[in-house]
């Protein structure tokens, strides 16, 4: 037997041997459970999980999940997502067995959530926590069955409800900021440039080469349990160089200049994320804008590029997209223009060749 009874503390703990993935014997003790049933059900799934066997309970396999992705999600992914799985996911599947879930649970469980009336982008948000794990379970642990796969993704990505403000719209807000100021040059950034918020959040003067008019995103910015994290960005595509106009390069060096003795090395913007949101809606209120979020000045940026015709490869360097895929999938349906210009051109043709085979029969 290896759960054993605490006589001091009341409570149930368990000694058990296992092997690990890289066949090593090792030996491990978990105390605190109230009943020997509750013990022993831990070894059972401690078992299961170091094995990766796919009878493990779901809940269980999500701590195997974290651990594989320890080193490829930053702090920030790995602290949304957990919240996610914990409040959508481990209420209704957390004690499901992995290779029992079936679509028919899936459907369940969509059902359940369509009730909360969340909006179609955070449902497909929940929905891709739940493709995510059930994908890596597969592909790396061989589960047979993927429930996923013959279920209809429930929600719309957010491509389906871009939000964004024309230049116009755009100038009118920036009319109501002192320029200038911190809240100035912050938005004149993201319209401009289409960084992320964390990336600007990560900026210091080092960043920014004023002679050749570059800007260098290295790093991402999060407040994280009260501690400030400064990490690489969210993929490598998104470590970048972005070419920035004079009049803005202008801005960021007088800016600095009014920064008495600016440490070089420092966050040009030592701000959290909230306080720039709270910032931001302030303005807006203020210049009675249409009200988007921060991150839709990113979109803005891209629209504007948009109508002035720059190509979506251009824009996808400029944004750090990982695929071209990601930003015609995002920001395709901006580009209507396009394909009238592409029926006027053939009109045009067929007219030269109409006029071409005319004049060749009154030869």
């Amino acid at each position: 037997m290896s759960a054993y009874k605490d006589s001091k503390q009341g409570t149930w703990y368990v000694i058990f041997r296992y092997t690990d993935w890289t066949g090593k014997k090792k030996q491990t003790m978990k105390r605190g459970f109230r009943t020997k049933k509750e013990a022993l059900e831990y070894e059972k799934e401690f078992q299961y999980s170091v094995s990766a066997d796919m009878d493990m309970l779901f809940e269980r396999f999500v701590e195997v999940y974290f651990t594989d992705k320890k080193e490829e999600l930053k702090g920030n992914s790995i602290r949304n997502k957990k919240h996610m799985i914990k409040k959508h996911l481990i209420p209704y599947f957390g004690r499901k067995r992995m290779n029992e879930i079936t679509p028919a649970d899936v459907i369940q469980w969509q059902n359940l959530i369509h009730e909360q009336n969340y909006s179609k982008t955070y449902e497909r948000m929940i929905q891709n926590q739940l493709n995510a794990l059930m994908n890596h379970a597969q592909r790396i642990y061989n589960l047979q069955n993927n429930p996923c796969k013959k279920v209809k993704r429930m929600g719309k990505s957010d491509a389906d409800k871009l939000e964004f403000w024309t230049k116009a719209e755009y100038d009118k807000f920036i009319s109501s900021i002192e320029v200038g100021s911190e809240d100035y040059l912050i938005f004149e950034i993201l319209f401009w440039t289409g960084i992320r918020e964390g990336e600007l959040l990560a900026l210091t003067p080092l960043d920014f080469d004023m002679s050749k008019k570059l800007l260098y995103i290295t790093k991402t910015y999060h407040r994280i349990g009260g501690m400030d994290i400064t990490d690489t960005p969210k993929t490598d595509s998104s470590v970048r160089v972005i070419n920035i106009p004079d009049f803005l390069i202008r801005e960021v060096e007088e800016y600095i200049s009014n920064q008495y003795d600016f440490p070089k090395d420092e966050r040009l913007f030592p701000i959290v994320a909230r306080t720039l949101q709270v910032r931001f809606k302030r303005y807006q209120k203020k210049s009675h804008c249409k009200e988007i979020r921060v991150h839709d000045l990113r979109h803005s940026h891209v629209a504007y590029l948009i109508h002035q015709g720059v190509e979506p490869l251009i824009i996808k360097e400029r944004l750090g997209h990982k695929d071209i895929k990601i930003t015609l999938n995002t920001y395709g349906h901006l580009y209507p223009t396009k394909q009238k210009s592409v029926a006027d051109m053939l009109n045009e043709r067929h007219k030269d060749s109409c006029n071409l085979e005319g004049m060749m029969d009154e030869e």
